[in-house]
């Protein structure tokens, strides 16, 4: 005995079909942030409510934060402090750096503190989301900081 079936797919529309974006304009647009070419799985740009941080090789007319030996591997603003970001880098150092409030004027050189503890570089950074002032870090030596 055969049954005698028919196909009818049914396609549910999309509820977005009828929005549209539009370009943003050159006034909110920031010009000149590198493109990486980098193999890490890491952010390359970090923002919170007053600044935008991104690293590698910029306009050198801008003030930058400029103290590790190796290569920024990544940087995350502190969930707690608006004004604290930390970095890490193939240097095997980790920094911590306070940024002015005030506008920035020429480069920041010294950090607010530096933390020693991996034998390779590090490659991971990051803030804990709920407990102030701890800060996780992973490296190459294949050790877990915290």
């Amino acid at each position: 005995m055969w049954c005698r079936m028919s196909w009818n797919p049914q396609y549910r529309s999309s509820k977005f079909r009828h929005v549209f974006g539009k370009p943003a304009s050159k006034e909110n647009c920031y010009d000149s942030v590198p493109i990486t070419h980098s193999v890490h799985d890491n952010h390359f740009c970090a923002v919170n409510p007053h600044f935008i941080a991104v690293t590698g090789k910029l306009d050198p007319h801008y003030p930058k934060v400029c103290g590790h030996k190796g290569n920024v591997l990544d940087i995350k603003w502190n969930p707690f402090d608006d004004f604290e970001i930390a970095s890490c880098s193939e240097d095997a150092m980790i920094k911590i750096w306070d940024i002015p409030k005030q506008l920035m004027s020429r480069n920041l050189t010294t950090c607010k503190k530096e933390l020693v503890g991996h034998a390779r570089r590090v490659g991971l950074v990051e803030w804990h989301p709920t407990a102030a002032n701890i800060l996780f870090s992973s490296g190459y030596d294949y050790k877990v900081g915290l």
